[in-house]
């Protein structure tokens, strides 16, 4: 019988120690999928939401990213944790161009065709961004060490004007010594961006792409402190 001892306790030992592995392993299980869980209810409530088809048709090739947000082409800035009053404030988003031939030099353009708003585009185009003598291999990797003509200006859609589309192009400058006319440099509004790659003879553009956004004082969500707002709507950007 003594020699019986020994195994019942070996096989006893080792059914608690399996039972102990499985409910370890149980709990880190259940601790995962709440995080995973927390996570997605998160992600719920901040949308991030495609443009339509019709608006997609500029996104070819070109990257934005935005603190917090990150790649915010082709999509509309959400409408959580303050994005669209943050953007009228960040510093320039970073452009980056994969496909960029690392010989060649480029030209940035961002404007608003949507000035003061896309029903009455009378100050179309308003011109946010103007960067020339870019070097492939920077805006490749996302950086733009080239010549700002137009000082980058943050997205500041008015009130009440709907969504606006803030748009970038990137064209192929090919050796030509891109400047503005005096008249150009004294406003950003109604620019005449067609004459200006007429003049330069700037074709299609290598890559494109474009996000919306309206003025967070219209969000459903805003609510409006002490007796109302006191953003100046007379100036559309």
């Amino acid at each position: 019988m003594g020699c019986e001892i020994e195994p019942r306790v070996r096989v006893s030992t080792l059914v608690s120690m399996d039972w102990t592995m499985k409910l370890a392993t149980a709990a880190l299980f259940l601790g995962l999928t709440m995080v995973v869980t927390r996570d997605e209810d998160e992600g719920d409530m901040c949308l991030y939401e495609a443009l339509s088809d019709t608006d997609a048709v500029l996104c070819k090739g070109l990257e934005v990213f935005y603190p917090e947000l990150g790649n915010i082409g082709c999509m509309f800035v959400p409408d959580c944790n303050n994005y669209r009053q943050k953007i009228t404030h960040w510093a320039e988003p970073i452009v980056k161009f994969p496909r960029a031939l690392e010989g060649a030099t480029y030209i940035l353009v961002m404007v608003d065709p949507d000035a003061p708003s896309r029903s009455s585009p009378k100050a179309q185009f308003w011109r946010h961004w103007l960067v020339t003598d870019i070097k492939g291999t920077d805006i490749k990797k996302g950086k733009l060490q080239g010549q700002e003509l137009s000082p980058y200006q943050p997205p500041s859609p008015p009130a009440q004007t709907g969504f606006h589309r803030y748009q970038f192009f990137v064209y192929l400058q090919e050796g030509k010594n891109i400047s503005l006319h005096s008249k150009e440099n004294k406003t950003r509004a109604s620019w005449k961006m067609d004459k200006f790659l007429n003049r330069f003879h700037l074709s299609e553009p290598e890559a494109s792409t474009q996000f919306m956004t309206q003025n967070y004082q219209d969000s459903p969500n805003y609510q409006t402190p002490g007796t109302g707002s006191s953003e100046p709507r007379d100036k559309p950007k």
